[in-house]
Formats: C-alpha cells, sequence, structure tokens
C-alpha cells in the first residue's frame, strides 16, 4: 500500500486527526494480540489497520459537536 486514496474514509466530514487515532488503536490492538500479528505477517501494523478500514472492515465515529469543525 502507498499513498492510498483517503477520500473514501474522510468523506461524512471524517476529520483527519480521527482517522489517525482509529488507525493508531487498531494497530495497537493489532501489535498486542498474537494472532493477530501473525496474520498480518510482514506487513507492519499500521498498513495492515489503514487496509481494513480501506476495506470497510471498520467505522470511524465522532461526536456530532466535532463533525462540523
Amino acid at each position: 500500500m502507498l499513498n492510498p486514496d483517503l477520500r473514501d474514509l474522510l468523506k461524512d466530514h471524517i476529520s483527519r486527526y480521527s482517522l489517525v487515532t482509529a488507525v493508531a488503536k487498531r494497530a495497537r490492538t493489532i501489535t498486542e494480540d498474537p494472532v493477530l500479528s501473525e496474520k498480518c505477517g510482514t506487513e507492519k501494523p499500521v498498513s495492515y489497520a489503514l487496509d481494513e478500514f480501506l476495506a470497510g472492515k471498520f467505522e470511524i465515529k465522532e461526536p456530532d459537536e466535532i463533525k462540523d469543525i
């Protein structure tokens, strides 16, 4: 994965901060779980987590008051 198009993830007024935070939390979860780490293989956990978000396996939810900022 090199420079994926993030427009699909940032639709619905999702902030980049929320995207980075969600991907970092998921990557941390992947790193801590030996089964997921093994499944990740040689790919870095952050790349694997971002691929999961791009594939639609997870959804980023923001509070309503943040969406309009």
